[in-house]
């Protein structure tokens, strides 16, 4: 494969079912299929329908099509070259949801499709290299629980066993943060990545580089504001990257098809916010409203000027209270939300909504850099390795993503060299208008360093399901109907809801795309 061909690549596979997950790691196939590496006694008793989506969707790209169904068949073999070093990139983003208990199958990338993917990778190795499995969660998250609830444990323990093999599986966070409420109240230091960092410096080639003038205003993950602005500010617009993903010969990128609260969608592109190894160098939004050159709230209403006069405040003298702050944590954040709502039911702050003009800038500039960066963390002008993404939506999440979203049951795997392919389609099946996502329609602009060489017509559904089987532009029938987040309904939906009309959905693009 030659790594220009990722920019070219318009075919997606959508592997097309209505069946759920298997429930007992490691996840083995329930079927001997003829190019499956290990014996007949590692098959799992149960019916595994996410191990043969997987198989299913690199069977529709017609990958090694001449060996499909043969012994030898090797659908990676033309990504992965025995000897390399190959990262597998999951969804993992929490271990529980914001609001509710249970239904982690909607929240993070589920163990059955990495074991299967796992499995074609090391078929393409022939024993020979390296696998990762390798993610930065939220900041909160507990990585020990991840790796239980996606049976991760028990498919490092198979490889172990049947092929001698060590898969390994790396939290790159350099530090956990700790909280009370979601309030941050201390720091955990982490191992996070053995082979370190690199700080990529995308000067010019950042999408903020066409609004340097308000970088002044950007927001991060954490409460110390000077941080980022080092880092995006007078030409400069950089960021703190895994430099095991850098050092990777061949990405496979897992996401979890999910809606979001800051760009729409979460799934491929959205996803490589888990190569980060600080995520305050990560601009999530922009302080104000959109007159004052932000995007933090929709409007410059009272309420909202007083809070964010008390959020400052808070921001300056709640760390100063050293340990009282795990128990002062609690009480302050119910006091803030009985006083100015609930930003996981029907409040709109932290850019949380469609005016947010600053994370999918922010999202780009990562894809590009996993495009374009070397090993070295140098920009080049061709691409520099090797992405293949496979998307999980046997369950999928609506509503309150990433972190809270209800259980979307859409029964599609999804597989692609091109990313934002993927997620053209992917937003196509959730029924989201992908001109009113700035994430997607602004990947496809012209650029010196572009991540797409295609239009959305020419993108082609390669599935099992004819009503899926066509160009995108020959979609016409419905998708899957997800919930938007709240702050995105009636602005998104390919058919207009909950009250908007189609003169006011395309005067809000007009209003979100101004800078």
């Amino acid at each position: 494969m030659e790594l220009t061909e990722s920019l070219n690549s318009i075919q997606v596979a959508i592997s097309s079912s209505h069946r759920g997950y298997p429930s007992e790691p490691p996840y083995s196939p329930g079927a001997l299929y003829p190019e499956y590496p290990f014996n007949t006694t590692t098959l799992a008793k149960e019916a595994n329908y996410a191990y043969e989506w997987v198989r299913h969707a690199l069977r529709l790209l017609k990958l090694d099509e001449e060996r499909i169904e043969q012994k030898d068949w090797n659908p990676l073999g033309n990504m992965v070259r025995p000897g390399n070093t190959v990262v597998l990139k999951p969804n993992f983003v929490r271990d529980f949801r914001e609001t509710q208990s249970g239904h982690e199958d909607c929240l993070i990338t589920h163990g059955a499709i990495i074991r299967a993917t796992l499995d074609y990778v090391y078929i393409a190795l022939e024993g020979k290299g390296r696998i990762i499995i390798a993610d930065a969660p939220q900041d909160d998250a507990d990585f020990d629980m991840i790796r239980r609830i996606a049976g991760l444990n028990e498919i490092q323990e198979f490889y172990r066993r049947h092929a001698g093999f060590e898969v390994e599986i790396y939290d790159l966070r350099p530090e956990k943060t700790l909280t009370v409420d979601g309030v941050t109240v201390g720091y955990e230091k982490l191992p996070g990545d053995p082979s370190g960092y690199i700080k990529v410096d995308l000067g010019r080639h950042s999408m903020f580089a066409e609004i340097e003038e308000l970088c002044h205003l950007v927001y991060g993950s954490d409460y110390d504001t000077s941080e980022i602005r080092r880092h995006h500010t007078n030409g400069i617009h950089e960021y703190l990257i895994s430099r095991t993903v850098l050092e990777a010969d061949c990405i496979i990128n897992l996401p979890k098809l999910k809606t979001h609260k800051k760009t729409g969608i979460t799934v491929s592109m959205k996803n490589l916010v888990g190569i980060n190894g600080n995520k305050n160098w990560l601009p999530h939004h922009r302080l104000g409203t959109p007159a004052q050159g932000g995007d933090q709230f929709a409007d410059n209403g009272l309420k909202h000027k007083i809070e964010r006069r008390t959020m400052e405040c808070f921001r300056r003298l709640f760390p100063l209270l050293g340990p009282l702050r795990g128990v002062m944590a609690k009480p302050l954040k119910a006091l803030g939300t009985s006083i100015f709502g609930d930003t996981n039911t029907n409040t709109i702050r932290s850019g949380n909504w469609y005016g947010n003009d600053t994370t999918w800038r922010m999202v780009i500039d990562l894809n590009r850099i996993l495009m374009y960066a070397d090993k070295q963390g140098y920009l080049q002008k061709t691409p520099a390795r090797r992405i293949f993404c496979i998307v999980d939506g046997i369950v999928g999440g609506e509503g309150n993503g990433p972190l809270d979203p209800i259980p979307k049951p859409a029964g599609v795997v999804l597989a692609g060299m091109n990313p934002v392919a993927v997620d053209l389609v992917c937003a196509r099946l959730m029924d989201f208008d992908y001109k009113r996502l700035p994430l997607l329609y602004q990947a496809l602009t012209k650029h010196d360093l572009p991540i797409t060489a295609f239009e959305y017509d020419e993108v082609v559904c390669k599935s099992n399901d004819s009503q899926f089987d066509r160009t995108l532009s020959e979609f016409d029938g419905e998708g899957f109907d997800f919930e938007p987040h709240f702050g995105w309904k009636g602005h998104i939906e390919l058919t207009p809801r909950h009250g908007a009309t189609e003169e006011k959905m395309n005067k809000d693009i007009g209003t979100t795309n101004q800078h």
